[in-house]
């Protein structure tokens, strides 16, 4: 299902939710009630909430924000790190070049076509990817220099394909969500009551309140779908963050 489905649906859901709690409870109310005022505590019970929500809310959305940035930088090393060895090989002769670059397209396509998907869906990654990346390593350490461009180039291609399998190692180790299964549970429960105490500032059924409680409603559910998105590095929102390996894919005729 498409996210901008799913946020749409819970934000329908949530605003039809409170709109007709709103509605019910004025039904409800009895003539003598007085609704012009509130108490101070609660104002200030319902403020000292809604600061504190806030404030949690923001810190989980910068926490999973910083994890997304540093998935994706991990991926754009790993992605720099098979460039250099392709660009570096130049040095070597046709045959030897063709075999290399060969083993960096096998790898990167089964990165991409088989580890991404099992990533996403936070699945074991078989070792395919660690064979075919020890196959390139095999390659250039069995390689011995036929002259003194091949020397020069021979540690540094080394130190590329070293790179490239640390990336790779960081790279499955961010694999799944960022935040704890209590840290979720305190932000669902802490939406549901601050959205529970619109109803003790005596909320009415009027065009203006209603439309107020309808869109602080659409915020907080905006802000969790936003923490939702980006908690899983390659999960949910993060298909395009293999674009850095994909570019690296030599063009099939």
């Amino acid at each position: 299902m498409p996210e901008w489905l799913i946020y749409t649906l819970a934000s329908l859901m949530v605003c039809a939710l409170v709109v007709t709690i709103a509605m019910l409870r004025h039904r409800r109310v009895s003539e003598d009630e007085d609704t012009s005022e509130t108490p101070d505590v609660l104002e200030y019970m319902v403020m000292m909430v809604g600061v504190v929500y806030a404030i949690v809310l923001g810190l989980a959305v910068a926490g999973v924000w910083e994890a997304r940035g540093a998935a994706d930088d991990t991926v754009q090393r790993e992605a720099q790190a098979l460039y250099e060895v392709d660009r570096r090989l130049d040095v070597y002769p046709a045959a030897f070049r063709d075999q290399v670059r060969g083993r960096i397209d096998a790898y990167v396509r089964h990165t991409v076509d088989s580890e991404w998907p099992a990533m996403a869906n936070d699945e074991p990654v078989d070792a395919t990817g660690a064979r075919l990346l020890d196959g390139i390593r095999s390659d250039i350490t069995h390689r011995a220099p036929g002259d003194e461009l091949q020397a020069q180039a021979y540690q540094p291609l080394l130190d590329r394909v070293a790179a490239a399998d640390d990336a790779r190692h960081q790279r499955l180790d961010s694999v799944g969500s960022t935040l704890p299964g209590v840290v979720w549970f305190g932000l669902i429960a802490g939406g549901f009551v601050t959205l529970g105490l619109l109803f003790t500032l005596q909320i009415r059924r009027s065009a203006r309140e209603l439309l107020l409680a309808t869109a602080f409603s659409a915020l907080v559910v905006f802000l969790l779908f936003l923490v939702w998105s980006f908690d899983a590095p390659f999960g949910q929102s993060g298909a395009e963050s293999a674009d850095p390996l994909r570019e690296l894919l030599t063009p099939t005729v």
